[in-house]
């Protein structure tokens, strides 16, 4: 095994494709797949399932890959701090559920890093590929909530993904609509007032259950359901259709805007209150950019 193998096999899993790995690392493509089917044939095992669509990692192929990234991470850091390459940019990534607060507190993360010395990536993704990206060291940090109805669920993934799960905030329900939504001014609203109204949820995928929704409460029962994947699309429809969805409360006015508005939400209570937090891989340390994103996370929750 050797770092030139370990460089091979982490672009392909990045581009999904021996042909576009080839280009990106200038190697003539039979002279990659070798090298790939050597280190398979070393490790005893497939790295990566091969099908007309591409490369997608194996189960072992994913653990080994999260190995994999640390350990040339580190090489990468030695060449920059010894031998002053600096061709090579650092990397630092994070997947999030959908919330303008963790958007908002990259923005000011990227504002104080050199974004020639760093190669930033934010992933707005559904939460089972949260977890899966900081389980394979893609994202260095996820960000995504708990609550009494998924709490065992995820925990559960957490322990299987070697995850732990670091509480930031606690937070009510609240209605989150346009300001010229109906309701909006409201005291409160409940399920029967909202029932005109289309319930808007992030799409979790063919893997999607009520365990990885987004919103709390995902398993009551809404007349009218509409599903987005990504967060303009939804506030979109609240303002074309009067839709609403359940949410933390915390909202970023800067990013999305001042026509929107959040309403309490006056549920039955038996899913408490969303424990908003991050996941990192376990006996981790995060690295000095990791801790300051961190920061700027509690810096903005702190004021809500």
């Amino acid at each position: 095994m050797t770092l030139q193998q370990l460089h091979y096999v982490l672009t392909v899993s990045e581009v999904g494709s021996l042909s576009k790995a080839s280009e990106i690392l200038y190697v003539a493509q039979p002279s990659l797949t070798g090298a790939v089917r050597d280190l398979e044939n070393e490790l005893g095992f497939a790295l990566f399932s091969r099908s007309g669509k591409g490369m997608a990692p194996t189960n072992d192929g994913l653990e080994f890959l999260a190995y994999a990234r640390q350990v040339y991470s580190q090489y990468e850091m030695l060449q920059e701090k010894y031998l002053g390459t600096g061709e090579r940019k650092k990397k630092f990534g994070i997947s999030t559920q959908h919330y303008s607060f963790a958007v908002k507190s990259f923005v000011e993360l990227v504002k104080r890093y050199n974004t020639q010395t760093y190669e930033f990536v934010i992933r707005e993704t559904k939460t089972r590929e949260v977890i899966e990206d900081v389980r394979t060291g893609r994202s260095e940090v996820g960000v995504l909530y708990r609550s009494n109805f998924n709490h065992k669920v995820l925990t559960h993934l957490f322990d299987d993904a070697d995850l732990t799960f670091h509480k930031l905030i606690d937070c009510d329900a609240y209605v989150y609509v346009w300001k010229g939504h109906p309701l909006a001014g409201s005291e409160s609203a409940t399920l029967e007032m909202l029932s005109p109204y289309p319930c808007l949820s992030f799409e979790q995928g063919a893997e999607g259950s009520f365990y990885y929704a987004e919103e709390i409460y995902s398993t009551a029962a809404y007349p009218r359901v509409i599903k987005a994947n990504d967060r303009a699309t939804m506030l979109n429809l609240m303002v074309g259709l009067n839709g609403y969805t359940l949410c933390s409360g915390i909202i970023c006015e800067e990013l999305n805007g001042p026509d929107y508005t959040v309403i309490p939400f006056a549920g039955d209570g038996s899913e408490g209150k969303m424990e908003i937090g991050y996941i990192v891989r376990k006996n981790a340390v995060l690295t000095e950019i990791g801790n300051c994103y961190v920061d700027e996370l509690k810096r903005y929750l702190s004021r809500c």
